[in-house]
């Protein structure tokens, strides 16, 4: 018998093990995939059937008047605009201090690196609150601005947490006392080195950071005043929230509708709600297959350690 032909024979309770196995990873891809299929399925259904509860697994009265509604707003296209600029200013932002943060921190020359790392942890339990901050936001004048939405929020500890572990467990330090010995400045071997076979870690990071700009919205509700900078999430609220109160007004007789129109606009409200998340999350779902080997392998590396 040739080496490496032997096969390990597979018993009963292997099998039974595999196929429960199966069954319970098929049941949560479908406990975790069905609502976002069933979201967009109802998305270019007809109203009254959204609104009857009989759609199931496919479209029933195929209609974009949820879409129509949503991307004739004029003011969708500027939600985009700005959301795009506040999520690449602020990745670019959040993962350069990141980086150089976690690299700083990974280093055992630091002076005083469990002092300042201890500080930093203890930022994230213990903060100083909504109203002091927006004080601290108002003294600065940033108020209104959009550099507030970009610099606030751009930097995580739990972020550089991840970084510094990733640089610990894939820097040796063999290879920065080479470099050193090779007359290598701080600054030429994290810029010629380091960074290159960081691209894991900076992958995972931007995809952190991008993601949580894109899904934003809190900040951008208490400093912003001016409709024109508010990012997508706020404008897709704002769309939600005036057909509402158009429902809300006509069930109240606020308007002359009668009871026909009344129960169109009550069925456009649902089919609205599922285009907007739709309208949200499907340029994230997009990126996502481009940067998740990066991802995958990012994090499992930034986990070796902590």
């Amino acid at each position: 018998m040739k080496a490496g032909s032997t096969k390990i024979k597979e018993t009963t309770q292997d099998r039974i093990f595999s196929m429960i196995t199966l069954i319970l990873i098929m049941a949560i891809i479908i406990i975790v995939a069905y609502p976002l299929y069933f979201v967009l399925v109802a998305s270019v259904s007809s109203p009254a059937v959204v609104n009857s509860g009989d759609l199931l697994l496919y479209p029933k009265g195929f209609s974009l008047i949820g879409y129509n509604n949503i991307l004739g707003n004029t003011k969708l296209w500027a939600g985009y605009a700005n959301t795009l600029f506040y999520t690449v200013m602020g990745t670019l932002v959040g993962v350069s201090i990141t980086i150089l943060a976690g690299y700083a921190f990974s280093r055992s020359d630091l002076p005083g690196r469990n002092l300042l790392m201890g500080i930093f942890v203890f930022t994230m339990y213990f903060s100083g609150g909504l109203v002091p901050l927006y004080l601290v936001v108002k003294q600065l004048n940033l108020i209104n601005t959009r550099t507030i939405i970009i610099l606030l929020g751009s930097v995580s500890v739990y972020n550089i947490i991840i970084a510094r572990s990733f640089f610990v467990s894939s820097i040796p330090k063999e290879l920065q006392e080479a470099a050193f010995v090779d007359g290598c400045t701080n600054q030429r071997f994290f810029f010629e080195i380091v960074v290159p076979i960081s691209k894991p870690i900076i992958a995972v990071i931007t995809l952190y950071c991008a993601i949580a700009y894109w899904n934003s919205f809190f900040n951008a509700m208490i400093y912003l005043n001016d409709t024109d900078k508010y990012p997508l999430q706020l404008v897709l609220r704002e769309i939600l929230l005036s057909f509402q109160m158009m429902q809300q007004q006509a069930a109240n007789g606020g308007g002359v509708v009668d009871a026909e129109t009344l129960a169109e606009m009550n069925t456009l409200v649902e089919v609205v709600k599922y285009g907007v998340i739709v309208v949200a999350t499907v340029p994230v779902l997009i990126i996502y297959p481009f940067i998740q080997k990066y991802f995958v392998k990012g994090v499992m590396i930034g986990a070796v350690k902590g």
